[in-house]
């Protein structure tokens, strides 16, 4: 249920590279582990994964936020249902058993 509004500012395009930063990272230590026979495994290169995140993320806090555009906030107002019809309406009960 987006708008399409999508903010293009350094800080959030620095931001959204930060999960496929980390997918690569990972596969490049599964990589090294397969050609390494084991000397790289992930249980001691986590801090890589670790240094990966803190390092997209000071560069998303550092840069510029020049043209940021604010997601609309989710106190939006729902539109009204219309209003039913004025009158007595016909029981749906009444035309059947005929």
């Amino acid at each position: 249920m987006s708008n399409g509004v999508r903010c293009h500012c350094q800080s959030c395009t620095i931001r959204g590279l930060t999960g496929p930063a980390i997918v690569i990272t990972v596969g490049i230590l599964f990589l090294l582990h397969q050609v390494r026979g084991g000397y790289f495994s992930l249980e001691d290169t986590w801090p890589v994964i670790i240094l990966v995140v803190g390092f997209f993320h000071l560069a998303s806090a550092l840069s510029s936020r020049e043209g940021h555009i604010e997601p609309p906030s989710p106190t939006v107002a729902l539109p009204t249902p219309p209003a039913p019809p004025a009158g007595n309406p016909p029981s749906p009960l009444s035309s059947q058993g005929q």
